[in-house]
């Protein structure tokens, strides 16, 4: 008995079948990539982490001091 061989690349998959499997893929990359867009624009909205620069300084400020706390 003969067996037939197969055009396969080093993954073992046929060309027909790698096609599949790229469609597949990037299909689930496009869903989860909407699916992370939505979720940072929800979170967006419930909470801005963007502050004004101003803000920014306060925050160093008390971090530092905090450090500086734990140091001395």
């Amino acid at each position: 008995m003969a067996q037939e061989e197969r055009d396969v690349s080093l993954t073992g998959l046929t060309e027909g079948e790698a096609k599949e499997f790229h469609s597949i893929f990037v299909a689930s990359f496009i869903g989860f990539t909407i699916v992370a867009i939505i979720a940072h624009v929800l979170s967006w909205n419930w909470r801005p982490w963007a502050r004004p620069l101003a803000d920014l300084g306060d925050g160093v400020q008390t971090a530092a001091l905090t450090i500086v706390q734990y140091l001395a």
